[in-house]
Parts: structure tokens; C-alpha cells; sequence
């Protein structure tokens, strides 16, 4: 990736996964009537503090909050910068 942002501290970058278009059953799903996903891919990472080390890394597919983060768009994509005590779990 040839994104030029550090999260400083103890934040993280994630890029969301895509909202889902199509329910289990196929139904198609509107663009207005779609659900903010709540979980996406960690694209870079800060320092950490001096007394917790972060313990996310470039690459992990992580789970957060509905309402985590902050929202911002950086060379024609959305991302969420947000604090590593945001995300719930690596999967």
C-alpha cells in the first residue's frame, strides 16, 4: 500500500469491508438500507504508549464498534482512524 499516514499513539487504520448487497436468502439490498460494516482490515498502525504496546498489525481483519472511529477519505477510499481499545477482536 503507497498510503502516506501514520496514526500516532495508540491508533489504528482500518479500511471497512464492503457493506454486504445481498441477504442469506439473495435478496438485494438498496444502497440506503445497508448496514455500516463492523469489521475491516487494519492498514497501518502507530507506537503504541509507553505503557501498552499495540497488539494489532498491518494486515489483521479486525471487528470493532458501530460507532467507532472517525471517518475520513484518503486517495478515493474511506477509512476509520480509530484507538486500538475500539476494536473487539482479530479474526
Amino acid at each position: 500500500m503507497g498510503l502516506n499516514i501514520k496514526p500516532l499513539a495508540d491508533r489504528v487504520l482500518v479500511e471497512p469491508a464492503a457493506a454486504e448487497t445481498t441477504t442469506a436468502s439473495g435478496i438485494i439490498i438498496p444502497d440506503n438500507a445497508k448496514e455500516k460494516p463492523q469489521k475491516g482490515t487494519v492498514v497501518a498502525v502507530g507506537n503504541g504508549t509507553k505503557d501498552e504496546p499495540l497488539t494489532v498489525k498491518v494486515g489483521d481483519t479486525v471487528l470493532y464498534g458501530k460507532y467507532a472511529g472517525t471517518e475520513l477519505k484518503l486517495e478515493g477510499k474511506d477509512y476509520l482512524i480509530m484507538r486500538e481499545s475500539d476494536i473487539f477482536a482479530i479474526i
